[in-house]
């Protein structure tokens, strides 16, 4: 069984060696996934595409993200993080070559697309950690994962323009993506052949059926379904951006078949379900065998609210400290970058501060301390001094990442062998929410942008509310039937 020491972030055996190679994995993904943003620029200018083209892009970078985290949720489950990761790590190094070779748009955009499937892999982490750590340290070695993993898209911010410059010549920036996915193939064969699913002598619980999420009532059933439809809501809002009502790259004919195909693959995930589920209308979920969905539900409306928010946040602030302070943009991207270097120590004392004192009393804190955050980043103009705003920006980015390190402390306590699947559609919420809030931000001003969020946080917070803090052991089935209880609190 794990043993139940202090973390001692020095070392690199037993559980402590999972952790690393696990944070370093998702940073991997992030450092791939975010290597198109700081080399904006000069591959507009190689490849001689139109500002409408860049901007779909960068639309097209997350779109795969959200179905990609439901799916590869549910293939950790099923098939283990060891071998899950090292797959998602391998296959994903493939377009990150095809966008790092690309000639012209189309070529950049279907690779593109297809690196939206590695912004996945922060729910495989989320199982693998969750199965080497007790509960009373589950959100601290969590929001280590997730902070210095979510770390790598400030450092391709940092090391890539640099990086191009040194490989020179037109063509750095095309050795510069090619390093990154060089490094996510290498790193693929050092993750499977140094890392196990569970500690020595521990079981990896398994879902009975791979398909869809399993709930244990009827009503918690329905509200499954109704939780679906955010999600394919923002897909169908990205595909409106690229409509003739956005910046028009697909016709209206193809636009009107993408609605289609989106609105026969929710019927068919809903079947999907159903067929998982079905034994739930017939016969009565042991009570001891039960959690309740709604932990889910409240758990993805505060992501939404807080790793969407930072997505979204990410994005613009540049541009943001650039036109209220009339900044030169390289400068006002130095000091936006703050934003994104607050994830190393932030989402980490989440996890702590939630281990500490409580994982419901932590998430309303933060949570509350969220929308006061984005309430006064709203009142930001030219007349605040610009240390004073930036000082804003920092302390709101603190509930922001802290309070995505106290949401994925209490994922893996819901129910174990489902981790991964609660995982990804929570994280499938996250970029639900980056979609909704740039889909603001492109209708209102900065100020408005940030009260809507600021909104959606105290929505959240009132959400919160229903939220059971985790105490007791939930009950897992061994593979020779037996019972084994896993203490959560």
């Amino acid at each position: 069984m794990t043993d139940h020491t202090k973390l001692n972030l020095f070392a690199f055996s037993g559980k402590m060696k999972i952790l690393h190679m696990s944070w370093i994995a998702f940073f991997l993904t992030f450092f791939v996934w975010f290597n198109f943003a700081p080399l904006l620029g000069v591959i507009k200018t190689s490849l001689g595409l139109t500002s409408d083209e860049i901007k779909t892009l960068l639309i097209l970078n997350v779109a795969l993200t959200i179905p990609a985290r439901v799916l590869i949720g549910m293939l950790t489950d099923k098939y283990g993080p060891r071998n899950v990761y090292a797959a998602l790590l391998f296959f994903c190094s493939l377009p990150c070559f095809m966008f790092a070779l690309a000639q012209d748009f189309t070529q950049a955009a279907v690779a593109r697309f297809l690196l939206g499937f590695i912004g996945a892999g922060f729910v495989v982490g989320i199982r693998m950690v969750s199965e080497w750590f007790p509960a009373n340290e589950l959100g601290t070695a969590e929001g280590i994962y997730g902070g210095w993993g979510n770390f790598g898209s400030a450092a391709a911010a940092m090391l890539l323009p640099t990086l191009a410059l040194i490989f020179g010549g037109e063509d750095g920036w095309r050795y510069a993506v090619a390093t990154t996915g060089l490094l996510c193939l290498i790193f693929s064969f050092v993750w499977f052949f140094n890392v196990s699913d569970t500690p020595k002598g521990s079981t990896y619980f398994k879902p009975k059926r791979i398909g869809g999420l399993e709930v244990t009532s009827k009503g918690d059933f329905v509200f499954l379904l109704i939780m679906k439809i955010p999600l394919y809501a923002a897909l169908a809002l990205l595909c409106w951006k690229l409509s003739p009502q956005g910046v028009s790259i697909l016709s209206a004919t193809v636009a009107f078949f993408i609605y289609i195909g989106l609105a026969i693959f929710f019927i068919y995930d809903c079947y999907s379900a159903y067929s998982v589920n079905r034994e739930i209308f017939t016969q009565p979920v042991p009570e001891m065998h039960r959690y309740k969905f709604k932990q889910v539900a409240v758990l993805n409306v505060l992501y939404f609210a807080t790793f969407g928010s930072e997505l979204a946040v990410v994005s613009m602030l540049p541009l943001f400290f650039a036109d209220v302070f009339e900044l030169d943009m390289v400068y006002a991207g130095l000091l936006a970058s703050g934003y994104a270097f607050m994830n190393l120590m932030s989402r980490p004392a989440g996890g702590l501060i939630s281990d500490r004192c409580g994982r419901k009393a932590t998430l309303l804190v933060l949570t509350a301390g969220l929308a006061l955050g984005y309430g006064v980043m709203s009142v930001i103009d030219s007349s605040w001094p610009l240390a004073l705003a930036v000082i804003a920006a920092m302390a709101c980015s603190f509930f922001v990442q802290a309070g995505e390190g106290a949401v994925f402390a209490v994922v893996p306590l819901i129910k174990r062998r489902l981790t991964g699947q609660v995982a990804g559609m929570t994280g499938a919420y996250g970029n639900v929410g980056a979609v909704f809030y740039l889909t603001v931000l492109s209708m209102v001003s900065y100020q408005t942008f940030f009260m809507v969020i600021a909104a959606t946080a105290v929505l959240g917070f009132a959400v919160l509310l229903l939220l059971e803090e985790p105490k007791g052991h939930m009950a897992e089935v061994n593979a020779d039937g037996s019972v084994e209880l896993i203490n959560v609190s």
